[in-house]
């Protein structure tokens, strides 16, 4: 019996529905930035998703931010890593107080970036990676030195201090002069150990090896050493910084097709507070541990 050869309309309707079959089952791209952190929670979502029976392809630390965000954009890559306060350069808001709120900043950056770019931010984490003052811990126990209000009594009372900062946080007005004027405290140029560049690492260095006679560094509250070289973070109760919290960022599309990435991702995050994500970052930086298996220990852990 002769086979009756498709129309045209049925021969379009077909190759649509195979198209879509085939896109559907695409794996979905997951990148991240080229830093330690990028690369931790790059693995984190991959392997989750992977847990999860959705295929991966693995496009990892990739680049600095706008080389990654760009790629998202274009629909390179599906998903990645990113920072609610970055929102600030993104949509040029870099005035704007919604930044130093978690909470605003969070509402802020999805609504901005679904509406231009059709981008889904997920649950973050808890964890903040903004500018912080971190002081050698044995000092902050001596003293119950918890928060930069602490920090500014403390100093009040003469008690010895020196900072190891770049030439960037002492002068930038939105770094060491913010906390200076939000919480009342000056510091002298002999209680100042300038660096150049901006690299936190020599900063925890200087404050742990006590270089010229310094306790306490510039760091970002998530570095990786900061646990392994007993540091410890001044908390910014008074919201002084921009709030940087990581979150996935998915394109709408993507998320329409796998539903269920918002739900096997939440629940990572939601477990990533500022020390376990110190912790994770200095298993790498500082143990010397591939991503990949910090990741896959940190859900082991989770599953049990």
């Amino acid at each position: 019996m002769m086979t009756r050869p498709l129309s045209r309309c049925a021969a379009l309707a077909a190759g649509t529905l195979m198209a879509f079959s085939v896109q559907a089952q695409d794996p979905v791209v997951i990148s991240s930035k080229i830093d330690t952190e990028g690369s931790v929670l790059g693995q984190l979502i991959l392997q989750r998703l992977t847990q999860g029976g959705i295929e991966v392809e693995d496009r990892l630390q990739l680049g600095g931010t706008s080389i990654v965000r760009q790629a998202l954009i274009s629909g390179e890559i599906d998903l990645y890593p990113e920072y609610t306060g970055n929102g600030a350069f993104f949509f040029d808001m870099t005035d704007s107080p919604v930044w130093k709120d978690a909470d605003q900043a969070l509402e802020t950056v999805r609504e901005k970036d679904r509406e231009a770019n059709d981008l889904v931010w997920l649950t973050p984490a808890e964890a903040n990676n903004t500018w912080a003052i971190s002081v050698r811990g044995e000092l902050a126990r001596e003293h119950d030195l918890a928060t930069l209000e602490d920090l500014a009594a403390y100093l009040e009372e003469d008690g010895d201090f020196k900072l190891a900062a770049s030439a960037e946080f002492v002068e930038s007005p939105q770094a060491l002069p913010a906390f200076q004027e939000a919480y009342g405290f000056e510091l002298s140029e002999d209680q100042l150990l300038v660096l150049s560049g901006g690299n936190t690492a020599a900063t925890m260095r200087a404050a742990a090896q006590q270089t010229s006679n310094v306790n306490a560094a510039m760091t970002y509250g998530t570095d990786g050493g900061l646990q392994a070289l007993d540091l410890v973070v001044m908390d910014d109760t008074l919201g002084v910084q921009p709030v940087y919290q990581p979150a996935p960022v998915v394109r709408e599309s993507v998320l329409e097709t796998y539903p269920e990435i918002e739900t096997l991702l939440t629940p990572v995050f939601q477990a990533l507070d500022l020390e376990t994500l110190q912790r994770l970052n200095g298993d790498v930086a500082v143990n010397g541990r591939a991503p990949a298996a910090v990741a896959a220990d940190f859900l082991d852990a989770m599953n049990d």
